[in-house]
């Protein structure tokens, strides 16, 4: 740790940490941890805490812990433990050799609780949950005694101990802190610290029938791994006391400091890890992975870039209070990054054939698109083109209004880095009307130039080459919610969005994306960015998933 403080990024927390180390408080050591319970996948939420809390340790030069409380086992696995592993790499930071498991110190923390028994601050209570629950009292009236709050330490150790032997039932019995049950805190009205729970564990198996409770273990955790700033979101405010006062009552020398922020809330989403569970296991997605749900696992597979979630993250700051971000903010951060650095390309989802009646039938070029028009650095490609086409659907119109600048009767457009072509006749399906095919000219002066003649073609409109082009599939993700905070809803589900993915089977992808590998971003040209699934797209059937649109269709963001 040096001498020297970052001069930015700057918030309250980091002001903390300044004045800390301009006193020299705890030695000016710097230490963090990110410690999710492995009951779920990681969501954006959990994103900005692991930016906020690996990115104190880089400035400041110190440490940062991932830490895995799993202090439950009902539901804890190491599907989701690995899933937050990779998920934290992902996004680009390092523990190093320090990753940690609340359940390593299941041994010290029990050791614990018998010296809390020993010194009169702890007791085995045998009242069941719902006895607890009624004697714990309201926020205008005090709490009741348990009447076994007065065991003797004798018996509190014989019955800790059978607890632990698993000479109980689940619920028989607790171990609750003494403190005081006229608290007006509420969490400081006996807590409890420890339960029986005869729930295999899935790294200690059998080994332990009772568990910790998670206020107790996370604090102890903390000052087991020398943790100086436990970093948490404003939910755990009332519980600071309570974290406070188990560290003074078991820890001598250096103590953790619980220090809150606000959580993200992000507008159309909803990130409370109970409901997204209900979303994964009522099938209302497909999986932790759905590309629509805001967990890191299923942006990574939708296309978001680590980067463009560190920038957002950074981008919303550090507050004292909850307050809901736009999605539309995260969305443009992944928009802006995927313009910077997506090749580009062309596919066409919703074909529809056009037949140039001009041009040579077998012949077939070799027209040079730049990967990116800003960019020459990243070279160009070469797009097969012959003489029938598929272009948009929608690039079509029979009775265009007079601001339509695409293709229609009496219409040129420009093909993309390619010629300028003129409606000549349609093809219509007998029985529905529809229009199947175009027929077509071009005009061979104009690869990559004006008209000979000086006319104007306000039209650009993408293409691909019929007897070249990939078959692939195309999703168009949505947001998942249909309103802006459905986390405020208690039927939330009531509002999730019909129109939230709607797959395109027949979609035609030029010829360079056949062997795009798995991940890869593209911006397809006029239509938005997309990445190739990573779960589902093969070398025989080739998968695309809409990341971000061009440009944000539900709100604006200032400035842009």
């Amino acid at each position: 740790m040096t001498d020297e403080t970052p001069s930015t990024p700057t918030d309250f927390i980091r002001d903390i940490i300044n004045d800390d180390l301009k006193t020299n408080k705890n030695n000016g050591k710097v230490a963090t941890r990110f410690p999710p319970e492995p009951n779920g996948y990681i969501h954006i939420g959990h994103a900005k805490s692991v930016c906020l809390n690996f990115g104190i340790a880089r400035d400041y030069k110190g440490t940062c812990n991932l830490r895995l409380d799993d202090t439950d086992p009902a539901g804890e696995s190491m599907e989701y433990v690995q899933s937050i592993i990779n998920d934290i790499r992902w996004l680009g930071f390092d523990w190093e050799d320090r990753l940690f498991y609340a359940s390593d110190y299941f041994e010290k923390l029990y050791q614990f609780a018998v010296e809390l028994i020993k010194s009169g601050n702890a007791y085995v209570c045998s009242l069941n949950p719902d006895e607890v629950r009624e004697q714990r009292g309201t926020f205008t009236e005090p709490g009741k005694e348990s009447p076994y709050r007065n065991r003797s330490v004798e018996e509190n150790l014989d019955l800790f101990q059978r607890m632990r032997a698993g000479e109980f039932a689940d619920g028989a019995h607790t171990l609750r802190a003494k403190i005081d049950m006229a608290s007006p805190n509420i969490v400081m009205r006996d807590p409890v610290i420890y339960r029986i729970k005869r729930e295999p564990h899935y790294r200690t198996g059998t080994q332990w029938v009772i568990y910790p409770m998670y206020d107790f273990a996370h604090c102890l955790s903390d000052a087991l791994e020398g943790i100086v700033y436990s970093i948490c979101t404003l939910e755990f405010e009332n519980n600071r006391p309570l974290y406070d006062w188990i560290v003074e009552k078991l820890i001598t020398g250096l103590r953790p400091r619980q220090i809150e922020f606000a959580r993200l809330n992000l507008s159309y989403t909803v990130l409370s890890k109970r409901r997204l569970i209900e979303l994964v296991e009522k099938k209302y997605v497909r999986g932790w992975d759905d590309p629509r749900m805001p967990t890191v696992s299923g942006m990574r597979r939708r296309g978001y870039t680590a980067e463009a979630i560190r920038n957002f993250c950074a981008g919303i700051g550090v507050a004292k209070n909850d307050n809901l971000i736009d999605v539309a903010l995260l969305e443009h951060c992944v928009r802006e990054d995927l313009n910077e650095h997506a090749p580009r390309a062309m596919c066409i989802l919703r074909p529809l054939r056009v037949v140039i009646d001009n041009y040579p039938d077998n012949q077939v070029e070799q027209i040079a698109c730049a990967n990116h028009p800003q960019k020459p650095d990243m070279g160009t490609r070469n797009v097969p083109f012959s003489k029938v086409l598929y272009i948009e659907r929608d690039d079509f119109m029979e009775d265009p209004p007079k601001k339509y600048h695409r293709l229609g009767p009496g219409r040129e457009v420009r093909l993309r880095n390619a010629y300028v072509i003129k409606f000549e006749s349609m093809v219509k399906d007998e029985k529905t009307g529809d229009v199947t095919e175009l027929h077509c000219s071009y005009d061979p002066a104009t690869l990559n130039g004006p008209p000979a003649d000086g006319r104007k073609v306000p039209g650009v409109i993408h293409w691909v080459s019929a007897g070249h082009a990939v078959p692939a599939e195309v999703r168009l993700y949505d947001r998942l919610f249909s309103i802006e905070n459905p986390g405020n809803e208690e039927d939330f589900l009531k509002y999730l969005n019909p129109d939230s993915l709607e797959t395109l089977t027949t979609c035609r992808a030029e010829q360079n994306l056949k062997n795009a590998a798995a991940g890869s971003r593209f911006q397809f040209e006029r239509l938005g960015y997309f990445c190739v699934d990573a779960k589902d797209s093969t070398s025989e059937r080739l998968v695309f998933n809409r990341v971000v649109p061009l440009r944000d269709s539900w709100a604006k963001i200032a400035g842009k």
